[in-house]
């Protein structure tokens, strides 16, 4: 499976001649969801979901379907009726290929004073990759390629360590990234790295790897 880096929160994954792309939100290239035949979205926040983005892949891909829960399957479905399927934690499909469970129902807390949104994350082929979305979910089952969201307004440092040692993934590489300037990410780097008990990796957006 070759997994290419998107900005942010964005994932391409490619598996035989097929293209499974989750978040591509606005933070991300416009052309980070063309070519996809199949799209996840795992909540409505705009630098996960960003609707212009997935109308262009759609429209440019008429097999291509979308994936994801209630809150935005209800902003998008009217436009593609029939290719917008509803999930929620504990299901389980197939879409461009690839097998996925849902994991999780809640946003991580940003303030006790802002209600929490959904959110759920997609584990792929049995554990190939998981992306939790924005939560520190932890799957079922064991994880090989994490994709760690690294730095958040509700997230700190400790709580992204303890949580790829909860995971225990053979491989972490960083999502979530955009508002972590080049100064700082020698220090996570550095200490998920060091005490995170995973091999800790990163992509600049573009680049790919093979998991």
């Amino acid at each position: 499976m070759k997994l290419t880096k998107k900005s942010h929160a964005c994932v391409r994954l490619e598996k035989d001649g097929r293209t499974l792309v989750l978040d591509p939100g606005a933070f991300t290239e416009e052309d980070a969801a063309l070519g996809a035949d199949a799209i996840l979205v795992t909540h409505e926040h705009p630098d996960h979901f960003d609707e212009s983005r997935l109308r262009a892949a759609m429209e440019s891909n008429p097999a291509a379907g979308i994936w994801t829960l209630r809150s935005v399957a209800e902003k998008i479905s009217s436009a593609f009726p029939g290719r917008v399927h509803t999930v929620g934690h504990g299901d389980a499909f197939t879409a461009a290929g690839f097998d996925v469970q849902v994991h999780g129902e809640l946003h991580a807390v940003i303030h006790p004073d802002i209600p929490r949104v959904t959110n759920v994350g997609y584990l792929l082929d049995g554990g190939t990759v998981f992306h939790p979305g924005d939560a520190l979910t932890v799957p079922d089952h064991p994880v090989e390629t994490l994709m760690l969201p690294v730095m958040a307004p509700w997230s700190k440092i400790s709580e992204v360590i303890d949580y790829v040692r909860e995971v225990r993934p053979q491989r972490a590489y960083d999502i979530h990234d955009a508002l972590l300037t080049d100064l700082a990410r020698p220090i996570y780097d550095r200490q998920i790295g060091q005490l995170g008990g995973a091999r800790h990796l990163r992509l600049t957006p573009g680049q790919s790897a093979e998991v």
